[in-house]
């Protein structure tokens, strides 16, 4: 039930950066950080890791997460964008 709540308020984060929408990423690292204090000892370590050190991507990963994130490789298959061509 915690870490439900705790991936959705990641993915909301995300949305929120996403959209420069900053009261939405304050809101989210509030509940994020709430849930995080409240729940600490209960969370499996790795997550617990990961949440503080404010590795949020990683937690969320973790979480099972990644695939609602419409996340793009910051380069294309190839490298530098050369299409694999030297």
């Amino acid at each position: 039930m915690t870490e439900t709540k705790i991936k959705a308020a990641l993915i909301q984060l995300h949305a929120g950066i996403k959209n420069s929408d900053g009261p939405a990423i304050s809101a989210a690292l509030t509940e994020i950080e709430a849930l995080h204090s409240a729940h600490r000892a209960e969370l499996h370590p790795q997550l617990e890791h990961f949440l503080s050190g404010r590795s949020y991507a990683k937690a969320l990963a973790y979480l099972g997460g990644v695939d609602q994130l419409s996340a793009k490789p910051a380069s294309p298959p190839g490298g530098c964008g050369r299409g694999g061509k030297a």
